[in-house]
């Protein structure tokens, strides 16, 4: 092989191990819950998420893209364009609570679910849903079927579930902002342990979660 081809052949060779060793990214996907909202960004649970990632996950990195006020129907537009530029290896479902919250038909809200999470499988990431629940003034008919279409969901795709993101501090006033609806950025850290259950196992080690590149 003359010495260029050999140049070349190098520099293709770092061009493949520089891509090989981007790190796995997770992209969280949902609403203002997840979004910060009337807390510094740095104190919600998703940027807590990040720096437990760091110690405990090095390998991944972590994308917050949730909005608040967001709908299921307004994060399917968003999504496509979110799997193409991350290719996420793994994406934190967290949206419906604006769907339950303004009443709206709850097979639409199944339906969109399902659709983004094959979306996110057909790109290649594995998806963890976050369930949410109603409060009681919802009436016990619609805030229960909301409940349970979380569970559907994840049993019909066969994905991962956090059955309720804000267990352990629902029924605690004080966690939550002004609004009753947010948590404070002190709750965030609950917020965390509960999405750890589930997420944790779903991480590969460093080791797995990085390709690497054969010497040539």
């Amino acid at each position: 092989m003359s010495s260029c081809m050999k140049f070349f052949s190098y520099l293709l060779f770092i061009g493949l191990a520089g891509a090989a060793q981007a790190a796995p990214t997770v992209l969280v996907f949902g609403d203002s819950l997840s979004a910060a909202y009337g807390i510094p960004r740095a104190s919600g649970w998703v940027a807590l998420l990040a720096q437990r990632l760091q110690t405990d996950k090095p390998a991944y990195q972590v994308v917050n893209a949730s909005v608040s006020g967001e709908t299921t129907a307004g994060g399917l537009t968003r999504l496509p364009a979110l799997l193409a530029a991350h290719r996420p290896q793994l994406i934190v479902l967290a949206l419906g609570a604006n769907d339950g919250l303004r009443g709206l038909p709850l097979p639409q809200t199944a339906q969109n679910l399902e659709t983004m999470i094959a979306l996110a499988e057909k790109q290649g990431g594995k998806v963890l849903l976050v369930g949410m629940r109603l409060p009681p003034n919802y009436g016990a008919a619609y805030a229960g079927k909301f409940q349970a279409l979380f569970a559907e969901v994840a049993k019909k795709k066969k994905v991962r579930l956090v059955p309720f993101l804000l267990e352990g501090i629902a029924t605690a006033p004080e966690s939550f902002q002004a609004d009753g609806l947010h948590p404070t950025a002190k709750a965030q850290a609950v917020l965390l342990a509960t999405v750890w259950r589930e997420l944790s196992p779903m991480l590969a080690s460093r080791r797995q979660a990085v390709q690497t590149v054969p010497t040539p």
